[in-house]
């Protein structure tokens, strides 16, 4: 297999502190993509040993189809941005974009049209009024999603922006990670090196609070400046350097937060370049490659196992490798291990994605306006987001916790050796499913990578996967559907998602419909129709998970995708990051 240098980018981050400011460098340093070099893809000793004549030959096969189409991805040149948070009065402050996020209640004016914050009001006094004078104009009010931009004199700054933070009523973390992200976009777009960032309104923040505002904001400007062009032949080099977050204090806990913000970042990049990424570039060796390079630079906490098929075979993967064996790509089955440095460990978690790197849907083909066939790349969105958690986790470092992160992953093709509808397959735990859909593959591969969590002795799972079409149509684009029969469980991910700001609702897991997905010939069919489609495939999951280990499934089909940015989001590593965390000590 191809060692094609994939997705990754790495933020680094050093520390620059004073007494009156907190600084942190972000420096997207493509690790993966870049070019190609053929070698043996698993090449840190612990993780794999010699190949076997087959295994040789099988690779070697799949040299040809990781370069279909010749493409090379670009190498680009990292930016490096420097972000710092300070105590600054903002008429002297100086730089390209000074940017003030403002509530609705912070637009308040009094009857002369005059600002009443005092932040704005001084602001606007030595913009000579312009700024009250623009806000009314364009009807800018601070609602969420609006922004207004000018170019002035009279200020060190050379634009002062105002965005729109909503009501005081929307979610924090999704109001000022939207903050910085609108502002790294502004940047782009005007090609800036230097921006601040400051709310209209600071006083009766607490310390705790403004540093988790900081590190959204911090967040928010990462998210917003990264451009995934690797796959374009040609792209502008951002310009920014360095962004100053103003008002929010500096010191000790900001610091922690902005480092913080460094890790989430770098995973939430990782899992959108893994889900960009085309599936010519992206097969399932490259994406166990991408998971043994996290072990490999993390090698403190991190351990890596990677299954080869006859691994597989070995542990009676059969539900697994009958989605696997149409394809020209082997399947690898990838294990991680987290372990923190020192310290009890007092709770085990696994997280499992489902790790289908190209799905055309077998026997059963997506064909037809609305199969999305031609977004099947997207179907590994759950290990994208499993292993972008675990790339953000390995700088964290969180401890009392130790954390599985597991995928099994293949492609569902068409071939002479493929599964048929009909088919029966045994999974690893010995039951048996007649296949009567080859299309609703992605339950097969979790079923063995379910059972396979299980044996690891874990006290909790939750898994992620692009699994039913029925989920997009009952919650839509924005929404992952939850299907647990824990309540603590869904407690649990619930405050995770509250502070992340992504998006969950819990769907019911009805038992009578399990009636649908009986088999006259096998334990269960993989799949009991169109209506409930999402609720069925949970309680198909059910069916390989240990009754004494609390389990959760996550449907993300529908937010895994940005239609409107034609780009991967980045779902569920924010979320699971703060799990684990809320499970750490």
């Amino acid at each position: 297999m191809a060692a094609i240098r994939v997705a990754s980018t790495s933020l680094t981050l050093s520390s620059s502190s004073s007494s009156s400011s907190s600084s942190y460098y972000y420096n997207s340093r493509p690790s993966v993509f870049t070019k190609f070099r053929f070698r043996p893809i698993f090449d840190i000793s612990f993780a794999i040993g010699p190949l076997s004549p087959t295994r040789a030959k099988r690779m070697s096969h799949s040299i040809a189809h990781a370069t279909l189409g010749l493409t090379q991805p670009n190498k680009t040149d990292p930016p490096k941005i420097s972000f710092a948070a300070k105590e600054t009065d903002l008429v002297e402050w100086k730089g390209d974009i000074l940017a003030v996020g403002v509530s609705e209640k912070d637009m308040s004016k009094d009857e002369n049209s005059k600002f009443e914050n005092p932040t704005l009001q001084k602001l606007d006094s030595y913009l000579g009024g312009l700024l009250s004078e623009a806000s009314s104009e364009e009807d800018f009010t601070g609602k969420a999603g609006q922004s207004t931009f000018l170019r002035v004199t009279g200020l060190g700054s050379k634009r002062v922006s105002l965005i729109g933070l909503g009501s005081a009523a929307s979610p924090p973390v999704v109001a000022y990670r939207g903050l910085g992200e609108a502002v790294a976009n502004a940047a782009k777009s005007v090609q800036a090196s230097n921006i601040a960032i400051t709310l209209a309104s600071c006083d009766g923040i607490s310390v705790e609070l403004k540093a988790s505002i900081a590190s959204a904001i911090a967040t928010g400007a990462m998210l917003g400046i990264f451009d995934d062009n690797r796959f374009k032949s040609e792209s502008k080099k951002p310009s920014l350097e360095s962004v100053e977050i103003i008002g929010l204090g500096s010191g000790l806990e900001i610091e922690k937060k902005l480092k913080y913000a460094q890790g989430l970042s770098s995973g939430i990049i990782f899992g959108r370049e893994l889900v960009n990424a085309p599936p010519n570039v992206l097969t399932p060796g490259v994406l166990a490659e991408e998971a043994t390079r996290i072990a490999s630079e993390y090698s403190d906490v991190f351990t890596a196992k990677i299954l080869d098929e006859e691994q597989c075979k070995e542990l009676k993967m059969g539900s697994y490798l009958g989605v696997a064996a149409a394809s020209a790509n082997p399947p690898y089955f990838i294990h991680l291990c987290y372990k923190p440095i020192s310290g009890e460990v007092k709770t085990k978690l696994a997280l499992v994605g489902k790790g289908l790197t190209f799905d055309s849907g077998g026997y059963n083909i997506k064909a037809g306006p609305g199969s999305m066939i031609e977004l099947m790349k997207f179907d590994m969105g759950g290990s994208a987001a499993v292993l972008g958690a675990a790339k953000a986790l390995a700088q964290i470092k969180p401890s009392g916790v130790e954390v599985h992160f597991i995928v099994a992953a293949c492609e569902n093709m068409i071939s002479g050796t493929g599964m048929r509808p009909g088919d029966v397959l045994t999974a690893s735990n010995g039951k048996t499913i007649e296949v009567n859909n080859t299309d609703a593959e992605g339950r097969l591969t979790l079923a063995d990578a379910l059972v396979y969590a299980c044996n690891q002795g874990v006290d909790k799972i939750v898994d992620l996967a692009t699994l039913t079409g029925a989920c997009i149509v009952a919650l839509g684009p924005s929404i992952a559907g939850v299907f647990t029969p824990s309540d603590d469980l869904a407690n649990e991910v619930f405050g995770a998602s509250e502070v992340s700001g992504e998006k969950f609702w819990r769907m019911p897991m009805e038992e009578s419909y399990w009636e649908s997905m009986k088999s006259g010939v096998a334990d269960m069919v993989n799949t009991g129709g169109r209506q409930g489609g999402a609720i069925t495939a949970a309680l198909f999951l059910k069916q390989f998970v240990n009754e004494k280990v609390q389990w959760m499934h996550i449907d993300m089909a529908g937010p895994v995708w940005s239609d409107k940015k034609k780009n991967a989001t980045g779902f569920g590593v924010s979320t699971l990051v703060e799990w684990v965390l809320h499970n750490s000590s």
